[in-house]
């Protein structure tokens, strides 16, 4: 998180490259702030799970008072966007980008897999929001991926130092947040498709853990090794290999997302 705000900091002061509002960014940091800090206290004190899902649930609820919302949908019926009532898009935007925190943490099973996952997927964006000419959302989605690489080299099997829920939580916050704020400017038809292309390792596998618990009657929030990392390790495979496997379906996925989004 530090390594994110100085990286912004510096830009602004050192190159004078574009920014978002300050107003958008004030937001996307303060819900930011209040899930890493829940996720500190929850790494350190083991928190409820209906406690935490509350706290980012309000979170995210902050991200719409600072201008930061799903305002428009795809038209699946056609081409052309529409516009759901306020209280539609407080939901839509407060349900995705608790869902992408919780992706992302998810994710968190073994050594290096969410930050390098973040750090392929924020790159995805920086280059998207260059391509569609939304230079601010590029800036951070740059300065995210920057952060997320950087704690790789020390997380990377064997790890040196672990992300805990404090830094999968800002991660998958800030993704979610940057997802929102994009609105790319692209064909209505294909719009829903590309944030679900650049998450899809952490979406998957938060799909597949909800359906495998409800299945069960198990609590959604309920902890078990049957991620599919944790398969991956039960068929021999290492940390590092299922880490670098799952960057290569990122990243390919990335770049699928990426070429499909250019401008015609």
């Amino acid at each position: 998180m530090a390594g994110f705000i100085l990286a912004m900091f510096v830009t602004r002061l050192a190159f004078f490259a574009e920014q978002l509002p300050a107003r958008q960014f004030s937001g996307l940091l303060l819900g930011a702030g209040l899930v890493t800090l829940i996720g500190a206290v929850d790494d350190r004190f083991h928190l409820a799970a209906r406690f935490k899902l509350a706290v980012q649930v309000l979170a995210a609820s902050i991200l719409p008072i600072f201008g930061i919302g799903i305002t428009v949908i795809s038209n699946p019926m056609g081409q052309g966007w529409l516009a759901p009532p306020s209280w539609v898009a407080w939901v839509l935007t407060v349900v995705w980008v608790v869902a992408v925190t919780n992706a992302i943490n998810l994710i968190d099973g073994i050594d290096g897999l969410a930050a390098g996952v973040s750090a392929i997927a924020c790159t995805a964006l920086a280059c998207l929001g260059l391509m569609l000419g939304q230079p601010g959302v590029a800036l951070v989605a740059a300065a995210l991926a920057g952060s997320a690489a950087g704690f790789v080299g020390w997380n990377f099997n064997p790890a040196k130092i672990f992300m805990g829920d404090t830094g999968a939580y800002f991660l998958g916050f800030m993704i979610g947040g940057i997802t929102v704020l994009a609105a790319f400017k692209m064909a209505a038809s294909i719009s829903i498709f590309i944030p679900l292309l650049v998450l899809v390792v952490p979406l998957l596998e938060a799909g597949l853990s909800t359906l495998r618990r409800s299945l069960r009657g198990q609590p959604v929030f309920s902890a078990d090794r049957e991620h599919i990392h944790h398969r991956l390790l039960e068929m021999g495979l290492s940390q590092r290999a299922i880490a670098v496997l799952m960057y290569c379906v990122t990243a390919v996925c990335c770049i699928i997302a990426v070429w499909i989004s250019r401008p015609q």
